[in-house]
């Protein structure tokens, strides 16, 4: 059985990983549609925006991450292991999607992983239903956050559009699988502070 400083030093191996771009997507969906007719301010701003949702993929491996660590029921480490693999997918596309649009990653990954992880950590240590809670609130709000993406991409940019899709439907269903698992709600003091971390976020990273 793995021990505490076997688990510590996987999460260090994994977080050099995610922020060096050295990770491989357990799926490889095929996102239709073509860029030809995309205009250059259209790339741009769908670049940025995806280079938003990259950083929230690094900040959701930090967290899943952070929890799992300090998470001694067995099965609920399970959980969130599985959905980190699911959100490392999410991170690949995004990388990838980045590259197709002539963009480029936040310049503050490694900031925004460090504070992410130890988050993480802090939430595991509340115990386990308030953890869970503190992901499913984390997935609802990435599921809002990406709905605005779609109101502000191009309906012309399918291939990004069909990936916030689907990434928004698995961002549900983490949370739904959360409160399944007896996720207890947060009080609306944490939930907003929550909202406005990730504002902070999100403004940063879309221009840096």
């Amino acid at each position: 059985m793995a021990t505490f400083l076997d688990r510590i030093i996987e999460e260090v191996d994994q977080g050099l990983k995610v922020l060096s771009g050295a990770v491989s997507p357990k799926r490889d969906l095929d996102f239709h549609g073509s860029d030809e007719n995309l205009s250059d301010e259209q790339k741009k701003l769908s670049a940025k925006l995806m280079r938003v949702n990259h950083t929230g993929e690094v900040c959701a491996q930090a967290l899943y991450l952070g929890q799992s660590t300090v998470e001694k029921n067995l099965e609920i480490r399970s959980e969130l292991t599985q959905s980190a693999d699911e959100e490392l997918d999410h991170l690949v596309w995004t990388q990838r999607r980045i590259g197709e649009l002539g963009g480029r990653t936040s310049l503050l990954n490694p900031l925004f992983y460090v504070g992410s992880f130890a988050i993480g950590v802090m939430a595991g240590l509340t115990g386990t239903q308030r953890s869970l809670g503190f992901l499913q609130e984390t997935e609802r709000q990435v599921e809002a956050h990406l709905t605005g993406h779609l109101d502000r991409v191009s309906v012309e940019d399918e291939r990004t559009r069909t990936m916030i899709a689907q990434m928004r439907d698995e961002e549900r269903s983490h949370a739904t699988r959360a409160e399944h698992l007896g996720a207890e709600p947060l009080p609306k003091p944490v939930r907003s502070m929550m909202r406005l971390m990730s504002k902070v976020m999100t403004q940063a990273t879309f221009r840096i």
